[in-house]
This record gives structure tokens, C-alpha cells and sequence, in this order.
């Protein structure tokens, strides 16, 4: 690594730690505890309605772009892969394992958070410049509070703009690939590995361009296909290791909570630190508060705001409290966290190779690779929308070419330097997103009572 490298990565490190300061946790954290606390936990009593729309057609004048199971599937392509993956890894290599436990806590405040979010992301949608009706804090914030907050609404597609670069996933997309099967089939070495990286990330552009070239309908078509079915497959592989370690499952369970609160484990760190690693990664696993999900569920065919909301409340629990806490157990549990030889994807599937055969290690850097592709086409159609708003719908085509080359930078950029800049932007897309909610929780309110009012078979 060079000093300019280094001296970049000091710099961004130290941004980090700065907007990710108790201010930011304390507007997450708190936020979910008030939208828990002021619903008097209507989207917990819910989660069953909430299956049950997941595969209720729309009807057909419904308003909007995505069935709920679409937009459901979009919105989780854009956090399960290296969110869950890599993202765990590096929540354990850098917070120690009671940082699951805080990433646990945020989740189950993340149900309530987005229960609100994505409920107003329908409520108040707005049209483009092009007369496309859309979704997202942007237009919750434009539409939602008056002209004096506009600035608040640009704020957060310029940093919703930089905070979907592809750039994370895509670095430990190719991370994988090449630790589990390019370097072991001598395609390349540890030490010379550029050009493969390279030729990978522009491969991977192409396959970007096929797909987001059909727009918004190719794009729900792909995920609603992929994300379930390299869910199942991830699952599968991490069922198969549990159950063979069945007898280390509750000691590492019982290490995590410990954990927790005494902040021994690997970095020592004090309670707090571990606490905001916690929920860093928890906003980057399940985005919850972060205001991208409410992007993709404000696009669902529905005319009453509060079924997506019910919808949109599942996704914490499926790709933290279930893939994440797999993902976490199969670390721990192989004990290879404790070497510090790996970071990121690497010691995800460190932890798969000394848990099960070469081939286990090769079906979970295939299935994880299909899972972050995912996530780098729904980012995307983000990232696009941001744009779209704002400098006009009719000049975000151009996005793409830019993207497009973010892909392949992805490809060959430092670790490091990718995790702080994506941290940096996703704790300033935060900001107006709580901020929106929180000022129109009542309207959510007002709108839930209304709902429920209604015969337990309406409001689809």
C-alpha cells in the first residue's frame, strides 16, 4: 500500500468515526425505539398480515410499478449478499462478537423504523420531471413538508447518489471469487492479481448493462427470481453446518451476548464502540432508517400506504436476525475469526473451508457472488432515482455509464477505503430520512388506525 493510500484511508477513517459518532447511533437507535414505543408495537402484533400481502396481487388500477413480493425482493437485493456476508465479517473483525448482538438490537428496531419509512414512501409519492410517479425520502421530504425542507430532499439524493456505489460489493464480490476458486484453480496468485480483477469487474459491467438496459420491470423480474432462490441455497449451506456443529451452536450464542457487554473479545474495545460497530453494519445489512428500501417499496402497486409498510417490516428480520445470524454462528463457530489472518467475504469463507469440504467453500462464494450481483443491479436503479431528482428524470440514463465504471474501479479498490466511504454516506442518508419520519410519524399513525378499521381481508 502506498503512503497516499495510507494517509487516504487515515483520513477517511477518522470521517467515519465523526458522522458515526453517538449523535448518528443515538438518531437510529432512538428512532426506532420511539417509532416502537409510539406505535405501541403495531408492526410486531403484524408480521403475520405482513406475510400474507407478500403474495396478494395488486389490483389492477392500482397505482405504482412492483407487486409487493417485486418490491420486497428488490429492496432485499440491495441488502442481502455482502451486507450479510462480508459485512458480519467485518462487524466480528473489527467489533468482536458482541457486535451481532448490537446489530441483533437494531434490527429489531429496524421493524418498526421501516414500517414507517416505506409506509410514507407510498404515502407520498411524487412525479419526476417526466410525470413518473416515485418513491423514496426525496419525495416523502418534498411532497410531505412543505418548500422550506426542500434542501433536505437533494441532500439526500446527493448522498443516497455516492452512498449506492457498487463499489463494496463488488470489491468483495471479486474478493471471493478469487480466494475460493480463481487463485485455488491457478487463474491467478495472492501476490499478482490485478489483471484478473480487472477482467472480472469488467466482465461484471457487462452483465450490469444487460440487465439494468430493460429498466425497472427486467430488474424486479431478476431479483424476484435470484434473491429467493440464492437465499434458500445460502440457508441450505448454512443449515447443513449448523446441524453438523449442532453442539457449538449455544456457546457461541452464549459468546456473543457476553460479548456484548464486556467488549473483551479480539479488539478489547470499549462497550460503546462495539455498540456503534453494531449498528453500523446493521444499517448496512438491513438499511433500516438509511431511507434506500423506501426507494424500492415506494414503487409497489398499492393504493394504501400501510400494506406496504407490513410488507417492507419483513426484511430486517430476514436478512439480519436469519442470514446474518447464520452467517455470524458459521464464523464463530470455526474459530477462525481469532486468527486475524482475513477480513471481510475472505473470513466468511475462511470460516466455510474449515467447516466443510473445498466444494462447500465453492457453492457459498457462487451463491454469495449471485447475491452481491444482485444488490449492485438494485443500487443501480438508487442510484439512478437520485440523480433523476436531482438534475431531471430526463438526463439519469447517463448514470449508467458512470456506474458502469464505478464497477470495475470496485473491482481493484482498497477494502478499506470502500468501507469508509459507503459508512460515511449511508450515516449522511440517515439524517433526512429519520428526520422525514419522525416529523410525519403522526400521519402514519392516522393512516395505520384507518387501516385496520377495515375488514382484515382489505387494504391489499
Amino acid at each position: 500500500m502506498g503512503e497516499s493510500e495510507s494517509q487516504l484511508e487515515l483520513v477517511l477513517g477518522k470521517i467515519v468515526g465523526f458522522v458515526w459518532g453517538p449523535p448518528l447511533v443515538t438518531l437510529l437507535v432512538g428512532g426506532g425505539l420511539f417509532f416502537l414505543l409510539y406505535s405501541r408495537l403495531l408492526p410486531y402484533r403484524h408480521l403475520g398480515r405482513g406475510l400474507r400481502l407478500l403474495f396478494k396481487p395488486p389490483d389492477r388500477d392500482d397505482q405504482g410499478s412492483l407487486s409487493h413480493f417485486q418490491a420486497l425482493s428488490t429492496a432485499l437485493s440491495g441488502t442481502l449478499g455482502m451486507g450479510n456476508v462480508g459485512g458480519v465479517a467485518v462487524a466480528i473483525a473489527t467489533g468482536g462478537p458482541g457486535a451481532i448482538f448490537w446489530m441483533w438490537m437494531s434490527a429489531l428496531l429496524g421493524i418498526a423504523t421501516k414500517f414507517y419509512t416505506c409506509t410514507l414512501a407510498v404515502m407520498y409519492r411524487g412525479k419526476d420531471s417526466e410525470g413518473t410517479l416515485q418513491g423514496g425520502p426525496m419525495y416523502i421530504i418534498r411532497e410531505g413538508m412543505g418548500r422550506r425542507w426542500r434542501p433536505l430532499a437533494y441532500f439526500f439524493a446527493f448522498a443516497g447518489l455516492l452512498g449506492t456505489m457498487p463499489i463494496f460489493q463488488v470489491n468483495q464480490l471479486v474478493q471471493v471469487v478469487r480466494d475460493v476458486i480463481a487463485t485455488p484453480a491457478g487463474w491467478t496468485t495472492d501476490d499478482q492479481h490485478f489483471l484478473f480483477d480487472l477482467g472480472l469487474g469488467a466482465l461484471l459491467a457487462i452483465l450490469v448493462l444487460g440487465v439494468v438496459a430493460g429498466k425497472l420491470p427486467r430488474l424486479a423480474r431478476v431479483t424476484s427470481t435470484l434473491v429467493p432462490a440464492m437465499v434458500l441455497s445460502y440457508l441450505s449451506l448454512t443449515g447443513v453446518v449448523l446441524i453438523s456443529n449442532s453442539d457449538r451452536i449455544l456457546p457461541a450464542l452464549e459468546l456473543i451476548v457476553v460479548d456484548a457487554f464486556t467488549g473483551q473479545a479480539v479488539v478489547g474495545g470499549a462497550i460503546g464502540a462495539m455498540i456503534i460497530t453494531g449498528v453500523r453494519r446493521a444499517a448496512f445489512s438491513n438499511e433500516a432508517g438509511i431511507g434506500t428500501e423506501a426507494m424500492a417499496h415506494g414503487a409497489a402497486r398499492t393504493r394504501e400506504p400501510v400494506s406496504e409498510g407490513l410488507v417492507a417490516m419483513l426484511g430486517p428480520i430476514i436478512d439480519t436476525l436469519v442470514v446474518c445470524t447464520c452467517t455470524a454462528l458459521v464464523i464463530l463457530i470455526s474459530g477462525v475469526w481469532t486468527s486475524g489472518d482475513n477480513d471481510g467475504v475472505s473470513l466468511t469463507a475462511a470460516a466455510f473451508g474449515s467447516l466443510f469440504d473445498e466444494a462447500g467453500s465453492v457453492v457459498m462464494a457462487l451463491t454469495v457472488s449471485v447475491l452481491a450481483f444482485s444488490t449492485v443491479l438494485t443500487f443501480w436503479y438508487y442510484g439512478s432515482k437520485c440523480l433523476g431528482f436531482m438534475i431531471g428524470a430526463r438526463h439519469q440514463h447517463h448514470y449508467v455509464w458512470f456506474y458502469l465504471f464505478l464497477i470495475v474501479l470496485g473491482a481493484i479498490a482498497s477494502l478499506n477505503t470502500v468501507i469508509s466511504v459507503v459508512d460515511t454516506m449511508y450515516a449522511l442518508m440517515a439524517i433526512p430520512t429519520m428526520t422525514a419520519s419522525l416529523a410525519l410519524a403522526p400521519k402514519v399513525n392516522q393512516a395505520a388506525r384507518r387501516y385496520f378499521r377495515k375488514d382484515a381481508g382489505g387494504g391489499g
